[in-house]
């Protein structure tokens, strides 16, 4: 599996693997602060992914039975321009400074040239994308070196639930509802049609939604709200709960995953409507917080938006990228 130093043992992550996996990523999370924690089965869910061949596109580092570092690299069924391949990895914090993010990144990179070649060979620009954290001084350094070039940077934001929430008037003629699974499919098609204007984005196909998005033991149709005109969905906010963030923190948190208005509606507050919805519910059912991450150069004015609703930047990340054609 590429050349990795010969103290640790490189070989395919597994699902029986995931508690190990998971203790990895709390270790990353005390050392970078990320605020992000996983359970073992939220990574049995992110192995079960059809797209992914776990024998060949991931790796995980072993120095006896310890998970010290691991990598993760992900292809796209449907572009719209580049063949962006997106990865996920990390070491230890007592592991690092040995090398290995080097050889990760090296077994990363040629991963997703392989990734190219079998997917989408005809599309003439292919490019490697990889996210980290700001206190992650020493992988920006890493990424650079190797000749990765910083792109799009997006803020984690939060707001606590007990503060008031503004009270947004629906607009006359529409009307918001809870998400059902009967609104599915034409809620994905929705959000393909939003995104479509968003940097890196790509139209989702059904096992992709099913997935990553309603399909995820995270999401929470409960708290999930859709802005409908007559039955057309024009607006939405999707909720997302993860429970081994609550017992890291102790702090129950919604996350939104996704928010967005189609073009033919937008200019009205419509996001807004869907949002408040989703944040008010969440607070009358015991959430104490919610979170979303928002790019800073999104084209809709979504920072702005967010601002207004009282969230507050919590931290920043910085997408990094590296031509692979």
């Amino acid at each position: 599996m590429g050349t990795f130093p010969e103290w640790v043992e490189a070989r395919p992550i597994e699902k029986t693997d995931a508690d190990a996996w998971a203790a990895l990523l709390s270790d990353v999370q005390v050392t970078d602060q990320t605020g992000e924690s996983y359970s073992a089965e939220d990574l049995v869910e992110e192995l079960g992914d059809p797209k992914l061949d776990a024998a060949r596109d991931t790796v995980g580092l072993w120095v006896d039975d310890v998970m010290v570092a691991f990598g993760v690299v992900y292809w796209r069924k449907n572009l719209v321009d580049v063949d962006r391949l997106g990865t996920d990895s990390a070491v230890r914090g007592g592991w690092r400074r040995r090398g290995l993010g080097q050889a990760l990144m090296t077994w990363i990179i040629g991963r997703a040239r392989e990734l190219h070649e079998e997917h989408h060979p005809d599309v003439p620009e292919a490019e490697l994308n990889t996210v980290v954290i700001s206190t992650n001084v020493g992988a920006a350094a890493l990424f650079t070196g190797l000749g990765l070039e910083e792109c799009r940077y997006l803020f984690t934001m939060q707001r606590p639930l007990d503060l008031p929430i503004p009270a947004v008037g629906v607009p006359e003629g529409l009307r918001v509802v809870p998400y059902e699974p009967a609104y599915d499919e034409a809620l994905r098609l929705v959000h393909n049609e939003v995104f479509m204007d968003h940097w890196g984005s790509t139209p989702k196909d059904e096992e992709t939604w099913k997935v990553w998005f309603t399909g995820s033991r995270a999401f929470r149709a409960g708290l999930s709200y859709l802005v409908l005109d007559g039955e057309q969905i024009v607006a939405y906010a999707n909720a997302y709960e993860y429970e081994a963030d609550t017992a890291a923190t102790g702090i129950r948190e919604i996350y939104v995953g996704q928010v967005g208005t189609v073009r033919s509606h937008r200019g009205r507050g419509l996001a807004a409507v869907a949002l408040t919805a989703l944040i008010t519910q969440a607070a009358a059912t015991g959430f104490e917080r919610a979170s979303l991450g928002v790019d800073t150069q999104n084209p809709t004015g979504a920072l702005s938006l967010y601002e207004r609703l009282g969230f507050q930047q919590h931290s920043r990340w910085t997408t990094y990228r590296l031509a692979l054609t």
